[in-house]
């Protein structure tokens, strides 16, 4: 992760295509949050965009459904893919529940999403992962930090969300994905987790309050590779690879404002 001792995050949301991404972005959600649909039904909005978001992110983690599959089902513990869309689903439902504890204690918040996504998998579950345990995370091809930089870079990570700053929500969400992408702190589920992260940043720092803007169905859209690619940016920590990942992290939020933007057509239509 880049460092500059004033504050990281500012200085990577000046970095070449950020600001222009930042702009856009919060163009995309005032349009969205302006949506005559969204004054009267905003509740509908939100239930639908945390079904799709979450659709969206196990899509990612190997368990691509069809969104009628998702609503359809009630049974998640049958077999793996099944437990991959459960969790991702257990865990849009409990983002909602921590924003109060994320800027105080962003770690105790990781420890209870990855509770709540490794549920049914036992072992090391809800806390970091210690020194020779391995990681179950196929899609991300990545060279594993050591536990000992992960607990490292988990508390520099936590301290620059204590301490706040001006940086861009777009940059901070970025940054939390990414990083949480690259470190893969716990033994299964991290890519889920910090997608879930990265929505929790958005919502909480009043970007999406009302949580309508799922950047999960973005990446999901753009797909594996372009993910994968714009992640060895991150982990490259130059400046265009930082870049690069923040602006693919901002069309996935524009990409998911597109998603909540149909389902607020197809209901003034009174077609969903």
């Amino acid at each position: 992760m880049s460092t500059n001792a004033a504050d990281p995050l500012v200085a990577l949301g000046g970095l070449p295509g950020v600001p222009d991404a930042v702009d856009s972005v919060r163009k995309a959600v005032d349009r969205v949050y302006g949506h005559r649909v969204m004054r009267r039904r905003s509740n509908e909005i939100t239930s639908e965009a945390a079904l799709r978001g979450a659709r969206g992110s196990a899509a990612l983690s190997g368990a691509d459904w069809a969104l009628e599959e998702v609503r359809r089902r009630t049974d998640f513990g049958s077999e793996p893919e099944a437990r991959t869309v459960g969790a991702a689903l257990r865990l849009t439902a409990e983002a909602g529940q921590l924003l109060s504890i994320w800027r105080q204690s962003p770690l105790r918040v990781l420890a209870r999403l990855h509770l709540v996504a490794a549920a049914d998998a036992g072992g090391a579950v809800g806390r970091p992962r210690l020194a020779g345990e391995s990681v179950d995370e196929p899609l991300i091809e990545l060279p594993l930090p050591d536990a000992d930089e992960v607990a490292g870079r988990l508390e520099g990570l936590s301290r620059l969300i204590i301490a706040g700053g001006s940086a861009p929500a777009l940059v901070t969400a970025a940054i939390v994905h990414g990083e949480l992408l690259a470190l893969r702190p716990f033994t299964s589920h991290n890519g889920l987790v910090a997608r879930t992260a990265e929505r929790i940043v958005l919502i909480g720092s009043g970007l999406d309050p009302k949580a309508v803007c799922p950047s999960e169905v973005g990446h999901a859209e753009l797909g594996r590779a372009a993910y994968a690619a714009a992640l060895d940016g991150y982990v490259s920590g130059t400046p265009q690879g930082m870049a690069a990942w923040i602006t693919h992290c901002g069309r996935a939020v524009e990409l998911g404002v597109r998603e909540s933007t149909a389902v607020c057509e197809a209901l003034q239509r009174g077609a969903a």
